[in-house]
């Protein structure tokens, strides 16, 4: 009866053991979940502020044409882009063809000198300040759940259960690293 009792005690700390586990590993995946949410919606923010910029760029500057073609097209493949390394790569070159709109505004000093121009350049840099401070939370949820899969013996209950890494949000090369510069 001993034994017997031995045995029962010792599977219910397993079992418990497990669904502590498990429950870890939901949160921490919720967490991420959460974080990448964040991102999203900071980056709709984004999308939604681009259309005003060009509208507002265009009133000074019609003939640059081929710019305002190739932001709309940055900020289309941006978010129609799946997946965490594919949105990544469509936001840096989004990034880049903000930084030629940016380029040509700067000839415009009238531009510059308009409310609602600085009204949307506020509005893009808060916008840039908070994708930078939401894509360092999802980061740090993505190191905290891929360490939590990856160790011993979590290791063995996430692979049990298909719980599988999350990829960073990375940014490629450190030119692209830096925030569309604003200056006006």
């Amino acid at each position: 009866m001993t034994i017997l009792a031995i045995v029962g005690i010792v599977i219910v700390i397993i079992v418990a053991w497990l669904i502590g586990v498990y429950n870890s590993l939901i949160k921490s995946r919720n967490r991420v979940d959460e974080a990448w949410s964040d991102i999203d919606v900071q980056l709709k923010r984004r999308y939604d502020l681009i259309p005003n910029l060009i509208e507002t760029v265009k009133g000074y500057a019609s003939h640059e044409k081929d710019v305002f073609q190739k932001v709309t097209e940055a900020r289309a493949n941006a978010m129609g882009a799946k997946g965490i390394e594919e949105k990544g790569q469509a936001e840096n070159m989004l990034s880049q063809t903000l930084k030629s709109l940016f380029a040509v505004a700067e000839a415009y000093p009238e531009l510059k000198a308009t409310d609602n121009f600085a009204k949307l350049q506020d509005e893009l840099t808060d916008t840039e300040n908070k994708i930078q401070a939401s894509r360092r939370f999802y980061n740090g949820n993505v190191r905290d759940f891929n360490t939590k899969i990856q160790i011993f013996p979590n290791n063995v209950v996430a692979g049990m259960l298909g719980f599988k890494k999350y990829d960073f949000f990375q940014i490629d090369n450190a030119e692209e690293k830096e925030n569309p510069k604003v200056k006006f």
